[in-house]
C-alpha cells in the first residue's frame, strides 16, 4: 500500500506546478509576491482549493487573489498540459489564515503567561 493517498499526491503536484506557473507565466501587475502554501483537492477531484499567503499587506494579498482568480482558466489549461489527470479540478484561490492565527495564538499565550506570572508574584 502506498504511504500517501492519491489525492494528497495530486494536491502536491498541483501545488508544485502552479507555483512554477504563477512565477513564470502570470504577468498580471496586481500579482504581488505570494506563496502557494497548500492545496486541498475534493474527493471527486472536481475542485482544488489553493491557499495563498504573502508577507505583504492585506490589500496586496487581496489584489493577488483577484489576479489569480482571473487567471484561473489560463492556469487550469496550463496544468492540463503538464498533468495527466482524468478530471482536472476547478481552481479556487483563498487567503491562507495560518500566519494570522499563529500570531493571535502567540499573543494569547503570552498574555496568559504574563497573567499567571503576575498572579504568582508576592
Amino acid at each position: 500500500m502506498k504511504s500517501f493517498p492519491r489525492r494528497v499526491r495530486i494536491a502536491d503536484q498541483i501545488q508544485k506546478e502552479l507555483s512554477e506557473l504563477v512565477r513564470r507565466s502570470v504577468k498580471d501587475p496586481r500579482l504581488g509576491k505570494v506563496t502557494l502554501t497548500s492545496v486541498e483537492v475534493a474527493a471527486d477531484y472536481s475542485h482544488a482549493k489553493i491557499y495563498v499567503s504573502s508577507w505583504q499587506s492585506q490589500e496586496i494579498l487581496d489584489q493577488s487573489i483577484r489576479a489569480l482568480t482571473d487567471a484561473a482558466g489560463f492556469l487550469r489549461h496550463q496544468l492540463g498540459r503538464r498533468l495527466t489527470l482524468h478530471t482536472l479540478p476547478q481552481l479556487h484561490f483563498v487567503v491562507d489564515q495560518t500566519l494570522d492565527r499563529a500570531v493571535a495564538l502567540t499573543h494569547l499565550i503570552d498574555a496568559a503567561v504574563a497573567a499567571d506570572e503576575a498572579q504568582h508574584q508576592p
